[in-house]
């Protein structure tokens, strides 16, 4: 038995460090968390200073028995992550194998032999102040969750089991519901924007536009007549220096925020490559608020930068963090070694790697060296003048490596180098036109603006923002998806050869790629929280709540007075909105009355979503209903709208001598035939679409089918060699197994597919990592039509489990 046991995290953590550590060291994994509140009690002693009851996961019982074993006569050195969770993840480990206060606790930032020597000789012992601030937050999210989740369930009687509320993620929602609102209370204005191109000859043109806007399209045209036969020239040429700085390195979120411009990755994708990355040795830890740089990264940066593009490109950078809860000492996120260029065969930890390489890299990269042109060209027949601009570079400098991304959809491209110029030179107008333009309403969130939204508030921290996303997103409070735009005409007024034209064009505007919609249920749930308990998702309150935990963990506030002074005042809010009538305006509203039968026409919400009725259940004939289509709200839907859903289902027509029917399920749009059920695209109106695109459709999927499957096995049903998205690959089971290179799929052996599949290890469930979900329905047809919902009753806590094993609060251990 070794004389010392180094407990990780992760696996593969675990795997990297032990090649470091050498034979005197066992390295293992406790799999991420290994206590927690119970899963179905609250857990939570309010009644006794808030003491918490922990039990050891059952998925962890055998993890802790064999570490309890691994232990014993050795020497234990407690190595997760150097954050808050990490911290109490060291604790609970301390508690659950029994193990002295002295434990040793060691903490790096990145898994090299250098920062693993370094940690081994100074080791500390856990630090109680941080194990506190994560356990506030933990059992004040309790709290929260279990005293404010059974009020929705009694007062929002819309049949989902799965509402929930939380501090965060209320907010979160609040942020997208808001803004869905300013979108929908948006009154597009026009008005027409002059540009002019001027022919230079040789095949060279100059752009120019006028500084101002005009109102109105008669304006406009009075500007172009006062153009007619006027002579253009450079009155001014005015030539400035200018310089691009470039960004400080990433930390979580703006790494988050990147990864989604440049990438496209979600903020959950973002921090699960960043973690095999860090995991593997090859970039610094990736929860962080710090864009400070060590003095030993900031030298191998300096070499790098000399040998690969010279001194004039190297300029050393010190960045202080705006965020006053930084710690300073921690690191921005980087690569372990400058010199490595390729950090991964796998394609997206490659990319990523790549990303957080070249922003480090540019950093501590000289400014780039600009050159901005502005020409003001006069127009003989009014005063007014138009002016042209354009930039060159000068001296590349960080540029040469990377330029960073921006969230503002109204970024207009880099200028472009002006042709040459000379005052006075008169220009030759290929033509001027105005242009109706429209003001854009506010941009709603993605992912990465919404991390960005949140950490400007200082609402939630590096290790919060990927899981509250993914709850809202679960939760569909929220969903994440593209809509088409909508069509519209704008003017254009064109002087060319002396003479104005004007005519209409056509458009398409509003498009929506990976964007954050609310959904009714989020919003209902949202109105009813901003009513109940506006304290607890206010802005300003939430941020205060995260100051108290950065105090907590500094030592400066007691952990049990801050849930106190947080708790009775939400308790009395609680037993207020428990007390009070349920209000059914939350979940229907009247859209008037049906022409044609005169009975009320409503909308609601119900266990499958937002529907339309007409009639009432107290009516002699039953109520007529129809589902809302995807991106309909309840608090706008129209009567008109709501008459063109019962339009459907529809039979469009026949194919192979069998019915199409078009209906809206559980899934979204979908066409019926022969029994089985294909979904329509985005792009596809349910009221409009045609019998030849649902053909299209149908022989799109089964060729689809088709050519999905490569190779099945009479051994084992659930082997098959499929095509993927990235090619071909073995599923196993649950298990996807990757095919060696060279290897022919089509000709694998039943055999060689055990053993491929025996080679490839499980994915660790590491800290972040979701439980093992409930089997999806993959393959599962839409759901019919079913809208007719019965009250439910209000959700009750399920009877409480035998406790694994439970534990207080953490002793008052001191501070090394």
């Amino acid at each position: 038995m070794s004389k010392n046991l180094v407990i990780v995290e992760s696996p593969a953590k675990a795997k990297t460090i032990e090649s470091y550590l050498g034979a005197d060291f066992t390295v293992k994994s406790s799999f991420g968390h290994v206590r927690d509140l119970p899963e179905h009690d609250m857990g939570v002693d309010v009644e006794h200073g808030f003491q918490p009851s922990y039990e050891i996961s059952a998925d962890k019982v055998k993890v802790i028995s064999e570490l309890k074993k691994l232990a014993k006569g050795a020497e234990v050195w407690l190595a997760t992550d150097d954050d808050r969770e990490g911290e109490a993840i060291s604790w609970h480990l301390k508690e659950a194998l029994g193990l002295p206060d002295d434990t040793k606790r060691i903490v790096f930032r990145e898994i090299t032999k250098t920062a693993l020597q370094n940690a081994i000789s100074k080791p500390r012992i856990i630090d109680v102040d941080l194990v506190d601030a994560q356990q506030a937050r933990r059992i004040l999210d309790r709290l929260v969750g279990y005293e404010l989740s059974p009020v929705l369930w009694k007062k929002i009687r819309i049949g989902k089991s799965n509402l929930s509320a939380g501090r965060v993620q209320s907010v979160a929602v609040r942020i997208i519901v808001e803004r869905e609102r300013e979108i929908d209370a948006f009154r597009s204005k026009s008005s027409f924007k002059v540009t002019a191109h001027f022919d230079l000859g040789n095949g060279k043109v100059l752009n120019a536009e006028l500084a101002k806007n005009f109102a109105q399209e008669d304006d406009a045209m009075k500007f172009l007549e006062k153009c007619l036969g006027a002579q253009f020239s450079i009155k001014s040429l005015e030539v400035k220096p200018a310089k691009k700085t470039p960004a400080p390195p990433f930390t979580t979120s703006t790494l988050q925020q990147e990864a989604s411009r440049k990438l496209s990755f979600s903020v959950a994708q973002t921090m699960t490559v960043a973690q095999r990355l860090y995991e593997a040795g090859k970039i610094s830890y990736m929860r962080t608020d710090s864009t400070n740089l060590s003095e030993e990264a900031l030298e191998k940066a300096r070499v790098q930068i000399t040998k690969e593009y010279g001194q004039d490109y190297y300029n050393k950078r010190i960045f202080k963090t705006k965020n006053e809860s930084a710690q300073e000492a921690h690191e921005a996120i980087r690569p372990t070694d400058f010199s490595t260029l390729n950090g991964s065969s796998d394609r997206n930890e490659q990319r990523l790697y790549e990303l957080i390489w070249k922003r480090a890299i540019a950093s501590q990269m000289s400014d780039a060296q600009l050159e901005r042109t502005t020409a003001t060209i006069s127009i003989s027949t009014t005063s007014e003048e138009l002016v042209a601009q354009g930039e060159v570079i000068k001296f590349e400098g960080f540029l040469k490596v990377y330029l960073e991304s921006s969230d503002d959809e109204g970024d207009e491209e880099q200028k472009g180098m002006l042709p040459p110029l000379n005052i006075n030179q008169i220009l030759n107008l290929a033509d001027m036109k105005a242009t109706e333009r429209f003001t854009r309403n506010p941009p709603r969130y993605t992912e990465a603006s919404l991390v960005k939204k949140l950490e400007e508030m200082g609402i939630g921290r590096p290790s919060t923002y990927a899981p509250t996303i993914s709850t809202i997103l679960r939760r569909e409070y929220i969903v994440k998806e593209d809509r088409q735009g909508n069509e519209r005409e704008f003017k254009e007024l064109t002087l060319s050869n002396n003479q104005i034209v004007g005519k209409v064009n056509k458009e398409i505007y509003g498009s929506e790629k990976a964007k954050l919609f609310p959904t009714s249920t989020g919003m209902v749930v949202n109105d009813f929280l901003v009513s109940h308990f506006n304290d607890i998702i206010d802005y300003s309150f939430t941020a205060n709540v995260e100051k108290d935990f950065d105090n907590i963990a500094d030592g400066q506030l007691e952990w049990r007075q801050m849930i106190k002074n947080f708790y009775t005042p939400f308790q009395k809010k609680v037993t207020e909105a428990n007390e009070e009538a349920i209000d059914r305006s939350l979940t229907s509203r009247d859209l008037g009355e049906d022409p044609a039968t005169g009975k009320k026409v409503s909308v609601r919400i119900g266990k499958y979503g937002p529907y339309v009725q007409i009639g009432d259940a107290e009516d002699e004939e039953k109520p007529k209903f129809a589902s809302l289509m995807k991106g309909q709200l309840m608090e706008n839907i129209t009567l008109d709208e709501a008459f063109e859903l019962f339009k459907l289902p529809r039979e469009v027509g026949l194919y192979e001598e069998k019915e199409l029917i078009v209906n809206i399920g559980k899934f979204g749009p979908y066409v019926k035939h022969d029994g089985k059920y294909y979904s329509l695209a985005r792009t596809d109106d349910p009221i409009a679409v045609t019998e030849d695109r649902l053909v299209e459709i149908i022989t799109e999927k089964r060729l689809n089918d088709s050519n999905r499957t490569i190779k099945e096995f009479s051994e084992d049903p659930d082997a098959k060699v499929l095509n993927g998205k990235y090619g071909p690959y073995i599923a196993f089971g649950k298990k996807n197994v990757k095919i060696p290179k060279g290897t022919e799929p089509a000709s694998l052996t039943y055999e060689e597919v055990v053993k491929l599949a025996a080679e490839t290890p499980d994915r660790p469930a590491g800290r972040g990592a979701k439980k093992p979900a409930a089997k999806a329905a993959v393959a599962k047809a839409p759901a019919e039509k079913k809208v007719a919902d019965k009250k439910p009753a209000a959700k009750k806590p399920a009877a409480k489990k035998p406790a694994a094993k439970k534990a207080a609060a953490p002793k008052a251990a001191k501070k090394s």
